[in-house]
């Protein structure tokens, strides 16, 4: 995948700094991708973008396709005419530390309306007839879902009038024409969301900065590509799911993960020449540079779970597409890049198919210490070339917080189990864990993967506050923001000089 070896810097772009709320795509953005090249990185990991619903997981959302209007900033649509800087200057009260998305999600639907009715009164931009028209094959659906969705008063679908649940066409008629006003705030919300990211893109590009997306194999029962696609999915006649997704108990949790997405009808899509799949990478691959492919081992086969099932220890594993799926995306879309999330229950079949297809995978340094099968796999001096090595991942614990946590505290293992890890970690890095995060760090710039990954909260050496997300848990993630004076010059001369010293700076 490349050539020499990269390093860069994994962060939501919901936790940047900004003053409404969430991170967003304006100035903040901007001078992260100058921080990042700054620092000598070149890669920016940014997790999926799509627009988000319960739970806020950007794993969970409306649409495979749609961006997440929340990270549109406001400033820029002041920058670019389509708000006055009264229309935000009002706008306070949110707390610099985390995400209140309540707060959030009905300040920024003001400031988009107000945009579209200012729009409406005057005119569109003439690249937004042309954005509507080569999004078509997605934005038509997106629109109506999420407008009947407002409409039937954020029910999922399965609850909405008989005829726009079921796709009834002369019932989709006549909401078409009720709700028309309705869908095109929605497109234009989108073609706000897309003008901006590409415009971020854009600055990356000319920083030497690429940007790693995520595709998340499942989508959200209640999204827009359920409802258009019931046929692609096992669906009772109710349009409620047959079976759903989630792994079995591993390192994560002792129950497993019940997910809930419902699952893939993969001949259907293969009869199809797997098109759905190829128009989700398109759209993905015009949007970053590169995909981590989430939960790649589900590609292989997948843990199949009956709904009525309250856990996801009673399930099944079940093929899934292998070869065929990417062989007709790479035919589509031609070499594209991909890193495999091969993390959890990996088998030899799971790793052939990684193999086969030469992609990097992942080795996670919290990992390798512990009682995963394959800690070994994850220790740097067991590592491949041809892999991605992350300090830690968005679903782990930021570093401090995993090496100072008490048993019992978002950890299954017992405090024996605990102090085993702590002093292999010491023994094997040779460190009193003052400085644990650099210790991590240095560790994995040091490693032969061509590709280097850190947390944003590892680089600022926080501890457990500052997580992301901890699976299982319904409430309470991603929601962690910075500030712009966390990353200080010192840490930036830190970042610069490992990353100069084990030959990852551009």
């Amino acid at each position: 995948m490349f050539a020499q070896r990269t390093s860069g810097i994994l962060l939501h772009p919901t936790s940047l700094p900004s003053d409404f709320g969430i991170g967003d795509l304006g100035h903040t953005a901007y001078r992260f991708v100058d921080f990042l090249k700054e620092t000598g990185q070149s890669l920016w990991q940014v997790l999926p973008l799509g627009h988000i619903s319960y739970g806020n997981s950007p794993y969970m959302c409306l649409s495979a396709f749609g961006g997440n209007p929340y990270l549109i900033s406001p400033q820029k649509m002041v920058d670019d005419g389509y708000l006055d800087l009264s229309d935000i200057e009002r706008l306070h009260g949110f707390p610099d530390h985390r995400v209140d998305y309540g707060l959030v999600i009905d300040s920024k639907l003001r400031l988009f309306k107000k945009a579209f009715e200012k729009c409406r009164r005057k005119r569109y931009p003439d690249d937004y007839y042309r954005f509507c028209e080569e999004h078509s094959f997605w934005l038509e659906d997106y629109a109506l879902f999420v407008s009947l969705k407002s409409a039937h008063y954020m029910k999922p679908w399965t609850l909405w009038e008989k005829g726009a649940a079921k796709r009834d066409p002369e019932s989709l008629v006549r909401w078409r024409d009720k709700l028309a006003e309705d869908m095109e705030f929605w497109k234009f919300v989108q073609y706000l969301f897309f003008k901006q990211w590409n415009d971020l893109k854009q600055y990356c590009e000319e920083n030497g900065i690429s940007i790693i997306g995520d595709i998340p194999i499942y989508v959200a029962h209640d999204s827009a590509e359920v409802w258009a696609n019931r046929d692609l999915f096992f669906l009772n006649d109710d349009g409620s799911p047959m079976v759903i997704s989630g792994v079995p108990p591993d390192y994560f949790s002792s129950t497993g993960q019940r997910w809930g997405n419902p699952i893939y009808r993969w001949e259907k899509m293969e009869q199809r020449g797997f098109s759905w799949w190829i128009d989700r990478f398109k759209v993905n691959f015009s949007m970053v540079d590169m995909v981590r492919l989430d939960h790649f081992r589900g590609f292989e086969a997948y843990w199949e779970i009956s709904a009525q099932e309250e856990t996801a220890e009673n399930g099944r594993w079940v093929k899934g597409p292998g070869r065929k799926l990417f062989d007709a995306v790479r035919t589509a879309l031609g070499d594209v890049k991909l890193i495999a999330e091969d993390l959890g229950v990996i088998t030899a079949e799971v790793d052939a198919l990684r193999d086969d297809l030469n992609l990097p995978g992942m080795r996670i340094l919290q990992m390798a210490f512990g009682s995963d099968p394959k800690a070994a796999e994850y220790r740097p001096h067991n590592h491949i070339r041809n892999c991605a090595v992350y300090t830690a991942s968005h679903d782990h614990n930021t570093t401090v917080g995993w090496f100072t946590a008490e048993p019992g505290s978002q950890s299954t293992q017992s405090r024996g189990e605990i102090e085993a890890e702590r002093e292999l970690v010491k023994q094997y890095i040779n460190t009193d864990g003052a400085q644990i995060q650099w210790d991590f760090i240095r560790l994995a710039m040091s490693s032969v993967a061509r590709i280097c990954l850190v947390p944003l909260q590892d680089v600022l050496g926080l501890g457990t506050e500052a997580r992301m997300n901890l699976p299982g848990r319904p409430q309470g993630n991603w929601e962690w923001r910075f500030t712009d004076t966390m990353i200080t010059s010192e840490i930036k001369h830190t970042l610069r000089q490992l990353t100069e010293l084990y030959e990852r700076s551009v």
